[in-house]
């Protein structure tokens, strides 16, 4: 393992801004893995450092295929990682919607064009990203619908849904649609939590790039073969939104199959304390995404479903 700085700015009033990166093997730059870019993804960044982990043990067996180079970028943001803040601490710009970056411009695009001409050149890309809304999601893995994408690739995580993506106009100034805009096969990988650690998603996150990098021919691994993956777009998952504001209860988990009926969540008045509104499922389906913070707002999803065929 090596480890080596890949984009720096000095600092005026604290330490210098870094990006680290721990590369593995030698040869053909084959994969580069991404961890977070926000300051509050510390899920992204402990999947990353379980990753590293593995393929230190790997390598240290002889088990990375020769001619073979594989990047780790556990943390693009670590000023705002240390202060806790989601976006860039001066002037709340998010880094992942700065790609391909400008290195004359503003703080965050000459970050990510710094970051983006380091790992375009590498054939996989694989970020540990996070959703925009605060939330729980189930595993799975996620890729930009650019005419680059690879469903048959996606599949080789192994992960319970390969999820395609029709680009907004905001999403095309992310590391994904990018990588792929530069022929990098490129993937999102979507854990269970972001602010908090979830060690048991996390654990089945690296088992399944561990996984694809043994099916592409990476390493020399045998691990768990995982799930053959569901294909759905995005708008699969079809939202189930608060008709009040309040204090939001959930009655199910993320990746748990629900009936038609079931009780999924209770929203309960700020101010008087009793129940303004129950939340039923639909249909029959699976529990893809469910909201975590205490309170929520009027009309926000605050679960998704994903509809199944019911026996």
């Amino acid at each position: 393992m090596e480890r080596k700085i890949l984009f720096e700015i000095k600092g005026l009033y604290r330490d210098d801004f870094r990006v680290t990166g721990f590369s593995f093997g030698q040869g053909e730059k084959t994969l580069c893995v991404v961890g977070s870019t926000r300051g509050n993804e510390n899920q992204q960044l402990f999947c990353c450092s379980q990753l590293i982990r593995r393929l230190s043990e790997l390598e240290e067996k002889g088990k990375i295929t020769p001619g073979v180079e594989i990047l780790v970028i556990p943390c693009a943001n670590p000023y705002s990682m240390n202060i806790k803040k989601r976006f860039w601490s001066i002037d709340n710009t998010d880094i992942n919607r700065m790609f391909p970056g400008y290195e004359k411009g503003e703080t965050t695009q000459r970050i990510a064009a710094g970051i983006f001409e380091v790992v375009k050149e590498y054939q996989y890309g694989i970020q540990f990203a996070s959703f925009y809304m605060p939330g729980a999601f189930v595993p799975h893995v996620r890729m930009m619908k650019t005419g680059y994408e690879d469903v048959t690739l996606a599949q080789k995580f192994g992960l319970s849904y390969v999820v395609r993506h029709t680009p907004r106009p905001f999403d095309t100034t992310t590391l994904n649609y990018n990588w792929q805009i530069w022929e990098t096969q490129a993937f999102s990988i979507y854990t269970t939590n972001t602010a908090k650690v979830d060690m048991e998603s996390a654990r089945q996150a690296v088992e399944a790039i561990l996984n694809f990098m043994s099916w592409q021919g990476m390493i020399r691994y045998r691990g768990h073969e995982g799930y053959v993956s569901r294909v759905i777009d995005s708008d699969d998952m079809i939202p189930v939104r608060a008709d009040h504001a309040g204090f939001f209860e959930a009655h199910v988990s993320a990746g748990e199959e629900v009936s038609t009926g079931q009780l999924l969540a209770r929203i309960y008045d700020p101010y008087l304390g009793t129940m303004r509104s129950a939340l039923y499922a639909p249909f029959h389906g699976t529990v893809a995404f469910v909201h975590d913070e205490a309170m929520t707002y009027e009309a926000t999803a605050v679960l998704k479903l994903i509809r199944e065929e019911e026996w």
